[in-house]
């Protein structure tokens, strides 16, 4: 089974460190792209998700019909900073989702660097929403081989293999 790689309305960013002279932006999909990609690849009735350890594990079981069993993978994930019990259980379904290969073009993702100070504010906040304007992998490697981003104005701030 092959999960079809993330489209660029699916891959979301945040900011991950802000420093004097700029910030870094992480990519990441959200538990319901996962879900839906679910879905769409082996049906609503062909896969299960069970949280154990207080939701700090999730197991991700696919029916295989062939073998007539659950196959199941199995991460763990970590609380977030606002709604911790939620964010865990969320966390560590996604992780379980990226061992079973949905999204994991995601972990070649180049370093993004906005040297650009005027989103910071208070030396260590940034109010902005960015998204990915463009993505594009290489369908046999799984490497991201294109990337832009923009603000929520449509200004570009970073590219990666874009003209």
């Amino acid at each position: 089974m092959k999960f079809r790689k993330l489209h660029s309305h699916e891959v979301e960013c945040r900011v991950a460190m802000v420093k004097p002279n700029g910030f870094s932006l992480l990519l990441y999909k959200d538990a319901r792209c996962d879900m839906a990609i679910l879905d769409e690849t082996v049906g609503a009735m062909n896969w299960q998700r069970s949280h154990s350890r207080d939701n700090a594990n999730c197991t991700v079981s696919l029916w295989d019909a062939d073998k007539g069993q659950w196959i199941s993978k199995e991460d763990t994930g970590t609380k977030s900073n606002t709604e911790a019990e939620k964010g865990m259980a969320s966390d560590s379904f996604k992780r379980a989702c990226f061992n079973w290969g949905i999204g994991r073009e995601l972990y070649t993702a180049p370093f993004i660097w906005i040297n650009q100070t005027n989103y910071i504010v208070n030396g260590n906040k940034v109010y902005e929403k960015f998204r990915v304007q463009h993505f594009a992998v290489d369908e046999i490697n799984g490497d991201i081989t294109q990337l832009a981003i923009s603000d929520s104005r449509g200004n570009v701030v970073y590219k990666y293999n874009v003209q």
